[in-house]
């Protein structure tokens, strides 16, 4: 039977680039969630199942009706991102980042979580941000607060560990994605050169390394946080 794959924010680029990775082997059907960009999944139109849904409009008895299927695999790739900055933000607003980014997809995963005890077998992914490391750019106060809330690993997932279930954390680096054209007066030349790398990453190296982690090759590795940054 094919393991059922849920990738949240499945039409950002780093999303398809993981969705195309796991298409790859029969062994996985995929569920890609999306908001407004529907545009970027025709690509895999015909292969995938869409899911739309708005974070920040979710309530817990709609989001078990739009994700009432027992996934297997859950890849939090969610980056809504406010850009405000920490003299501008307001609660509703940073409320609104975190839910979307954070609260909504912890209740997504934790709806796959007892048929995964059932079965023996999970692998869930929650994602950050570099940005965290730094306290976030100037207009990514929010989103920054966000992806740090996403770094918290709750003892439960630790205890599912012995089930075969692991959580993991991917800290993401400087990538080359459309999220940054959203970000006002960012000098990505600049930017780039304060990576040791000296370059971005590609969305399909950040897919290689959530692949494997997400896969039955991965039998160690579990409630990490786990640092692609190209040395930052």
């Amino acid at each position: 039977m094919k393991k059922k794959v849920l990738i949240l924010g499945g039409s950002s680029d780093i999303g398809l680039a993981l969705a195309k990775k796991f298409l790859q082997s029969d062994k996985y059907s995929c569920y890609l969630h999306y908001n407004s960009n529907l545009k970027n999944l025709n690509v895999l139109k015909s292969k995938c199942n869409f899911i739309k849904a708005d974070f920040f409009s979710l309530d817990s008895e709609t989001i078990n009706k739009k994700f009432d299927n027992d996934f297997d695999i859950i890849v939090n790739l969610v980056g809504y991102l406010s850009n405000k900055s920490f003299a501008e933000f307001r609660i509703k607003s940073l409320e609104k980042s975190i839910k979307i980014n954070s609260i909504v997809p912890l209740l997504i995963i934790r709806r796959s979580i007892n048929k995964m005890i059932k079965k023996k077998w999970g692998r869930i992914v929650n994602s950050s941000s570099v940005g965290t490391k730094f306290g976030g750019g100037h207009t990514t106060f929010e989103y920054s607060i966000a992806k740090h809330f996403n770094e918290f690993i709750p003892n439960y997932f630790r205890k599912l560990v012995s089930k075969n279930i692991f959580f993991n954390v991917i800290k993401i680096g400087l990538t080359n994605t459309k999220l940054h054209s959203k970000i006002p007066n960012k000098d990505i030349v600049k930017r780039i050169k304060l990576v040791p790398t000296k370059k971005m990453a590609d969305p399909n190296d950040i897919a290689n390394y959530i692949y494997f982690i997400c896969s039955e090759e991965n039998k160690f590795i579990a409630s990490e946080i786990i640092s692609i940054t190209g040395g930052e």
